[in-house]
């Protein structure tokens, strides 16, 4: 999952090859974003759910570390306790409850209930932001929930396959109100401050948290696998901050309201990974809550 949702940012249309240019970076980055989970079910095999998490971050806040300096900004007292609070809910919280979902489901399965993001955001913008919604809006709310209900209750039937759970599917959902409430009380802090630094400093400061939650759990331990330091590694450097970079710099070249349907390669990178890498199978019930969720995604993004 990302947090990309929070850096929305009104641009002029941009023409010609630059244009082009900034919506293959909006692709790429909802691609990087959909490897997330893939290179996560690898990591799981060797590490822990808390490892795993606290590695990711740890690579990925190495990338992102020198935005922070180069782009440095005060804050006042009032907006450091907003970061700090948005910091906490946004990465421990969000992601161990995520990657505990993914370790009891599949990656296919986790990816397409990713795709609810921007239906829950929109229900909390009417709950505690007062935006209201036209009836197709609601019908595709409504479209969205069906499906996410279907993609749980979907178990394939591939012989040998990996199998999902409802318990690790709900999992990944409940780890998306916590996206929710991050984006919430960030909303004020992107108006007032550079988006990408504020992401920046978002993960790096959700990652010093995370860490001592992690010593004191479970001991960090290094005697991984290649393969697993690879996939962890790339969760960092890829599915966090090579994903980030490549949705700021899209996002200021290209208008808030047509970036946002990139959002929803994510769920459709990830489920095509989990079903051609891992060998997963999605049975009739996932793939339609799959295109149900997804199109009234990419309704929401149209609208928005």
């Amino acid at each position: 999952m990302n947090l990309s949702t929070q850096t929305s940012v009104n641009t002029a249309p941009t023409r010609g090859s630059a244009g082009a240019l900034a919506i293959t970076a909006l692709v790429l980055s909802g691609c990087c974003w959909g490897t997330g989970f893939l290179f996560g079910k690898i990591a799981l095999e060797q590490m822990s759910v808390t490892e795993n998490v606290a590695w990711r971050f740890i690579f990925g806040s190495l990338g992102l570390l020198p935005i922070i300096f180069l782009r440095w900004q005060p804050y006042t007292r009032r907006d450091w306790v907003s970061l700090l609070i948005a910091s906490f809910v946004g990465v421990p919280i969000q992601f161990l409850i995520q990657f505990k979902g993914l370790q009891l489901t599949t990656v296919s399965h986790a990816s397409l209930m990713i795709g609810t993001l921007p239906i829950m955001l929109a229900m909390s913008s009417v709950i505690f932001l007062g935006e209201r919604l036209h009836w197709q809006e609601w019908f595709s709310l409504a479209i969205a929930t069906f499906g996410a209900v279907l993609i749980a209750l979907s178990h394939g039937n591939g012989v040998g396959s990996p199998q999902a759970s409802v318990v690790g599917d709900v999992l990944v959902v409940l780890s998306l109100l916590a996206a929710v409430v991050m984006v919430m009380i960030t909303k004020k802090l992107i108006g007032r401050h550079d988006s990408l630094h504020v992401t920046s400093m978002m993960i790096v400061l959700g990652t010093l948290m995370l860490i001592p939650w992690a010593v004191l759990t479970h001991p960090m331990r290094f005697d991984f696998s290649t393969s697993t330091w690879i996939g962890v590694a790339a969760q960092g450097f890829i599915a966090t901050s090579g994903a980030y970079l490549l949705w700021n710099w899209g996002l200021a070249k290209v208008p808030a309201s047509r970036a946002g349907v990139f959002l929803n390669m994510e769920p459709l990178v990830g489920a095509l990974l989990g079903v051609t890498v891992l060998h997963e199978h999605l049975g009739w019930p996932a793939l339609l809550g799959g295109a149900m969720v997804v199109g009234a995604a990419i309704h929401f993004s149209k609208t928005s």
